[in-house]
C-alpha cells in the first residue's frame, strides 16, 4: 500500500486502509474503488492523506501503536467523560468523577501495555480516523505520543499512567469555552485567543477541585501544557528550570499532534515537518533531550511514503530501522525519472544517500 494525498489520487483507486468515524463506523471500505464525489467527500472532513492498493508495494505494512478498535473507544471515553464535565461543570457529583477516573486510568494502562509490546515506531496518527471534534482525537494521540515519549526516557509505571491521565485530560478546560470559539473554522483573532487561552487555568482549578481521585499532577498537565522554557508560554509565562517534566512532554506531544493534524485553515504536515518544528525550537522553547528521544519513537518517514534521494532514485519506504528512523528501506521504483525494476535498498547501509525529498502524488506504477 501507499500514502497518497486526496487532492492527487485519480478516480478509481482502491483504498486500502478503511476509513472510519471515531465512533467505530465504517464509512469507506477497504477494496473500494474512489469516486470523484468520495474523494471530495474526504477532502472536505480533513482527510489529507489515505492509504491505496499499490501493486508494487502490496506486501507493505502499517503497524497502528495501538489496535483501531481501543483507539476509537478511548476517543469515545473521553467524549463521554467530557460530556458529563459540560453538563455539570465545577457541581460535578465526586463518586461520577472517580468512575471517570477509573475509566481513564484503564484506558491508559492498556495504551502503556499496547505500546510496550511493540518492538515498533508510531506511525501517523492522523487522518485515519474521521472526527466531529478535534478536542478528542488530539486527546488521544497527544496521550500515545506522550506514553512513547516517556517509555523512551525510562519513566516507571506510576508515572507513565499520571501523564496518561494527564495527556487524555489536558484540554479538559475546553469545555468551559465558549462553543462559538471553539468550534470555529479557521484561525482565532487576539481576543478569541486570548479567551481559548484560559483552557489552561479552567483545566487545572477543575481537577484541582473537583478531579475525585486523580493526582494532583495530572491537573498540572492541564496547567502547563503551553509553557515554554524560555517564557513565552501561558499562562505563567514558567521557564525551564520550572516546568514540570511532564509539562515538557505533554508540549512536545501536543505541538507535533497538532501540526501534524487536519486544520481547516492548513493540511496535515507529514512527520518529519513535525520534527522540524519541533526542532528548531528545541532548546529554546522545548526540551532538546526530550525532541531527541521523541524522534526516536517517531517514523519520519512512514512505511507507504514516497521519496525522492539525494542520489537520483525514487521509491516507497517499505520497512523502518530500528534506531534509524530517519533511514527506513526503500524500493526504488526511478532512477532519474526512468522507471525500473523494482528492488530495495537500505539506507541505514548507503550512509552517503539521503532522502531529499517527499512526494504524496499518486505514483504511475499504483493501481
Amino acid at each position: 500500500m501507499r500514502l497518497v494525498a486526496t487532492k492527487k489520487i485519480s478516480e478509481g483507486t482502491e483504498l486500502a486502509k478503511p476509513i472510519h468515524s471515531d465512533t467505530g463506523q465504517v464509512l469507506i471500505q477497504k477494496d473500494v474503488q474512489l469516486t470523484r464525489r468520495m474523494l471530495k467527500r474526504l477532502q472536505q472532513l480533513g482527510i489529507t492523506y489515505v492509504y491505496i492498493k499499490d501493486a508494487v508495494t502490496e506486501d507493505v505494512i502499517i503497524n497502528p501503536p495501538v489496535p483501531d478498535e481501543l483507539r476509537i473507544e478511548a476517543i469515545q471515553t473521553v467524549r463521554n467523560s467530557f460530556a458529563e464535565i459540560q453538563d455539570d461543570g465545577y457541581v460535578k457529583n465526586a463518586y461520577l468523577l472517580s468512575k471517570m477516573g477509573e475509566k481513564l486510568s484503564g484506558m491508559v494502562r492498556h495504551f502503556v501495555d499496547e505500546i510496550r509490546s511493540k518492538d515498533d515506531v508510531l506511525t501517523i496518527l492522523s487522518n485515519i480516523l474521521i472526527s466531529d471534534n478535534y478536542i478528542f482525537t488530539h486527546s488521544i494521540n497527544v496521550t500515545i505520543y506522550s506514553l512513547a515519549l516517556a517509555t523512551e526516557l525510562g519513566m516507571p509505571a506510576k508515572k507513565l499512567e499520571q501523564i496518561g491521565l494527564g495527556s487524555m485530560l489536558h484540554d479538559v478546560g475546553k469545555v468551559f469555552m465558549p462553543e462559538d470559539i471553539l468550534q470555529k473554522k479557521g484561525k482565532l483573532n487576539s481576543h478569541e485567543f486570548e479567551i481559548i487561552k484560559t483552557h489552561t487555568e479552567e483545566g487545572f482549578n477543575f481537577l484541582r477541585k473537583r478531579s475525585g481521585n486523580l493526582p494532583l499532577l495530572v491537573a498540572h498537565c492541564a496547567y502547563q501544557h503551553h509553557e515554554r522554557l524560555d517564557g513565552s508560554g501561558y499562562p505563567r509565562g514558567l521557564t525551564e528550570k520550572d516546568i514540570h517534566p511532564y509539562g515538557k512532554i505533554l508540549g512536545i506531544a501536543d505541538v507535533f499532534d497538532a501540526v501534524t493534524s487536519h486544520r481547516v485553515y492548513r493540511d496535515a504536515m507529514l512527520p518529519h515537518e513535525g520534527l522540524e518544528i519541533l526542532y528548531s525550537g528545541a532548546g529554546q522553547l522545548f526540551d532538546k533531550s526530550m525532541v531527541e528521544a521523541f524522534r526516536k519513537t517517531i517514523a519520519v518517514y512512514p512505511n507507504g511514503l514516497s521519496v525522492q534521494l539525494s542520489d537520483g532514485r525514487s521509491g516507497v519506504v517499505v520497512r523502518q530501522n530500528k534506531n534509524l528512523f530517519e533511514r527506513p528501506v526503500i524500493r526504488i521504483l526511478k532512477e532519474n525519472d526512468e522507471q525500473v525494476t523494482p528492488y530495495d535498498i537500505d539506507l541505514s547501509k548507503l550512509l552517503n544517500v539521503m532522502i531529499s525529498s517527499c512526494d504524496l502524488s499518486h505514483g504511475e506504477r499504483s493501481s
